[in-house]
């Protein structure tokens, strides 16, 4: 990672890519026990959103350093990127 990623943002990357892991896991041991195509499917999707989440702080985190080294100062909360990209994620799920 960019040095810009403090070691708050650092921890909750990691922290999501364990909570991943361990959905992945999961699935590996549903696939063994030969749990129901419904179920899997349904983890599946968990552990999917689980990863897209991680992309989605990952993008966040580098909009704001770009932005803010634009212009040259602070110019943006983490929060307030992360809304406009969930809005624009939104959107762009909408449009295929």
């Amino acid at each position: 990672m960019e040095e810009h990623v403090g070691d708050k943002e650092a921890n909750r990357i990691v922290n999501r890519l364990r909570r991943v892991e361990g959905q992945a896991r999961g699935l590996q041991r549903m696939i063994e026990e030969g749990r129901p195509c419904d179920e899997v499917f349904t983890q599946l999707a968990a552990t999917k959103a689980a990863l897209d989440r991680v992309g989605v702080l990952l993008i966040s985190l580098k909009m704001r350093d770009c932005l803010e080294e634009e212009a040259g100062t602070e110019i943006a909360s983490r929060e307030a990127v992360e809304r406009a990209l969930e809005a624009f994620l939104k959107y762009t799920r909408c449009v295929k």
